[in-house]
């Protein structure tokens, strides 16, 4: 049997030596074991926010479950899908969807490319303005939705009390049909153009100077340098700017609830409101689920289709 190590010493100032690992089984982590140390928290966290949420409304979308009725849950199978997919209400809330996300998304790019490009051939005072117009994007979106709902209030609002000095008529912005969608689309576009405005100017930042000098040696026309310089460089980078903002568009709810709650009638009702008054007010969980699910694969169909021709693009 050997001696033990001793830990302290009888000369001072003389430090006992630490017994050496042995061979093969350091105490010092991996690199593997490190990363997994790393990660696993974080991964954990995903899989209980994200990944079982997500399959727990799958399995309820092929049930009839709702969440104040009690009792097991019993399988429908496709039951919920086929409702949905043959329903005439939920048409309408897809056509209403399609109308506003087409109309704030283009409506947007136009506006936020053009400011930008206005931004770009400024030498000063460029980043005060971007500043300037980057502050509607800074606000909650429940902070802009009661900010315009008095806004546009029919009786109080500061709009119709323009309309009112220049001699016009009082527009019931958010109480008729015709004009809330409307109203929808304008105060989306107020807060989200500066989005794609940033975008578009760092696209427009990042085209090569020596091809505008070049295009100007041979004296091209600003319309010339435009359409074959301008637009082909910040197109790509547009058109990842416009993927975000028509998903993030496909799923409005918070200014819907806040300025018109679906109305008037269900002139205003997006899909994402559709579901959210199917699961909290009618507590119909199964459907809701179904609703959900089939949001998604829709989201993520026509988000590989994109992808592809932005792949596309790439290679042209």
């Amino acid at each position: 049997m050997s001696d033990p190590v001793p830990l302290t010493t009888d000369q001072p100032g003389q430090v006992a030596s630490a017994t050496p690992p042995a061979p093969g089984r350091s105490r010092r982590l991996s690199d593997r074991g490190l990363a997994v140390a790393f990660i696993s928290p974080a991964l954990l966290l995903l899989l209980a926010m994200s990944v079982f949420p997500l399959l727990w409304a799958l399995y309820l979308s092929f049930t009839d479950y709702s969440a104040t009725r009690g009792g097991p849950a019993h399988f429908v199978g496709f039951g919920n899908y086929t409702a949905i997919l043959t329903s005439a209400q939920v048409h309408q809330r897809a056509l209403t969807t399609l109308i506003y996300v087409v109309g704030a998304v283009g409506l947007q790019t136009v506006l936020g490319f053009g400011i930008a490009y206005l931004i770009s051939r400024r030498t000063h005072g460029r980043g005060a303005l971007t500043t300037l117009f980057l502050v509607p994007m800074m606000l909650s979106p429940v902070v802009v939705g009661l900010f315009w709902r008095f806004m546009l209030d029919a009786q109080f609002g500061v709009v119709n009390s323009m309309l009112g000095s220049l001699g016009l008529g009082q527009v019931e912005w958010l109480t008729r049909q015709r004009t809330a969608l409307v109203s929808l689309i304008v105060v989306d576009t107020w807060q989200w153009t500066p989005f794609i405005m940033l975008i578009a100017l760092a696209g427009l930042t990042a085209v090569p100077k020596y091809l505008y000098e070049a295009a100007s040696i041979d004296r091209a026309s600003e319309w010339f340098k435009f359409r074959t310089i301008t637009l082909p460089l910040v197109w790509p980078l547009l058109l990842i700017a416009v993927l975000f903002r028509a998903i993030e568009a496909f799923r409005l709810f918070d200014l819907v609830y806040i300025l018109t709650s679906g109305g008037p009638g269900v002139s205003t009702e997006t899909l994402s409101f559709h579901v959210y008054k199917v699961a909290f007010l009618g507590f119909n969980t199964g459907t809701a689920s179904a609703y959900g699910i089939l949001m998604v694969l829709v989201v993520i169909v026509l988000t590989q289709l994109y992808l592809r021709y932005l792949n596309k693009l790439k290679e042209d």
